[in-house]
């Protein structure tokens, strides 16, 4: 990675809070998102400016921090030690906030921030600053639980038409083996993974044995979060790799899965483990230590996403992620440029300096709930 671009100082910082409606609700096993609501970042230094977003939701049901949690230390912490310093570069955001523990979330979006800012300074393409190559991004889609199997068939279906290179589908108690054994009958060849968000326990061991013989990639984060110990007993008595989601936050987590033999795939989710440097660090350490790594999403808009789709691009993302195009989760998003797939199922990375993506600044007023200025 080569995060040394010298952005000089910050001017200012624009927070906003956008709510974006969902084109239909996104059930789990922990509930349903109607909207997306997203504490947004937008940092200028002289002409130029670059954006974040933090990957954190409403409420601390899939994830203890929120967006209200962000806003508080981003603003009241973070934000402030950023426009007090100098030489700011991507690398070092880390020392930047030194003793601010966790807070992985704000953390990220504000590294972000400065990487799309150091990355349209020297008029070159996000990825490039990661080390990556300029290559197409191979899709995937997550779906959430439906009202009926009929209602998940037809989705896939459509995914299957738009040559998704991957389907996860959500699952939970009772919504599990006669789901996947639906599927199986429909599509016996579909790169397949289950995602329970935590909804089983080690008790449940034998219901994971029958999914294994449903041929799926990953059976992703069965048991709750932090739970290293349940998920390798599950592992021991599976076949099929354990994906750890929810359970990874960094390289101390992920030093004891591999201690534990907890899994076999860690998913990495940028916006979740403090930002894209944390993120290639992890990804690093995982494949040192004979562990795959994807990609997760976390329901982003078109800001989000881009950094997202631009960190698949260093070598290592070789299974597809949860990258999917915008109209699957939203009818309007907020930057000019909406993620589609192309005719293989391909995501390109998007063109231009920086993360590629123009915000449309007129769709985040018109969707904002929140605004908060910051100034040098």
């Amino acid at each position: 990675m080569t995060g040394m671009t010298d952005i000089g100082t910050i001017d200012k910082a624009e927070l906003f809070i956008v709510k974006l409606p969902l084109v239909s609700p996104f059930v789990t096993s922990y509930g349903s998102v109607s909207h997306r609501e997203s504490l947004l970042l937008k940092l200028t230094s002289g002409k130029l400016s670059g954006w974040g977003e933090c990957a954190a939701f409403r409420d601390p049901d899939y994830y203890h921090e929120t967006i209200d949690t962000s806003l508080h230390i981003a603003a009241g912490y973070l934000i402030p030690r950023l426009l007090k310093a100098s030489g700011i570069t991507p690398s070092t955001m880390s020392g930047l906030f030194t003793g601010i523990r966790g807070h992985h979330m704000p953390k990220a979006m504000i590294e972000n921030a400065v990487f799309d800012l150091a990355a349209r300074m020297a008029g070159v393409p996000l990825f490039k600053l990661l080390g990556g190559r300029g290559k197409r991004i191979r899709s995937g889609i997550s779906l959430g639980i439906p009202p009926d199997i009929d209602t998940l068939l037809d989705q896939i279906r459509s995914a299957v038409k738009k040559k998704y290179h991957r389907v996860k589908v959500k699952i939970k108690k009772g919504w599990d083996l006669n789901i996947v054994s639906a599927i199986r009958s429909d599509f016996p060849y579909l790169n397949l993974v289950v995602d329970a968000n935590g909804d089983y326990t080690v008790d449940d061991i034998p219901v994971m044995q029958m999914l294994d013989k449903f041929d799926l990639k990953m059976i992703e984060q069965p048991l709750a979060a932090g739970d290293l110990l349940g998920h390798s007993k599950v592992q021991e008595k599976i076949d099929t790799p354990l994906g750890l989601d929810e359970s990874i936050n960094g390289i101390h987590d992920a030093a004891n899965a591999v201690f534990l033999k907890s899994g076999r795939i860690i998913c990495i989710k940028q916006g979740r483990v403090g930002g894209l440097s944390k993120s290639l660090e992890l990804m690093d350490f995982c494949l040192k230590n004979d562990l795959k790594v994807c990609c997760g999403g976390m329901l982003e808009t078109g800001i989000g996403r881009a950094f997202n789709i631009h960190l698949q691009s260093v070598d290592g993302f070789e299974l597809p992620g949860d990258i999917s195009e915008t109209s699957r989760y939203f009818e309007e998003d907020i930057v000019m440029e909406p993620v589609v797939l192309d005719q293989d199922g391909y995501i390109n990375l998007p063109g231009g300096n920086g993360s590629g993506t123009q915000v449309d600044e007129e769709k985040v007023e018109r969707f904002m709930v929140f605004r908060k200025i910051l100034k040098r």
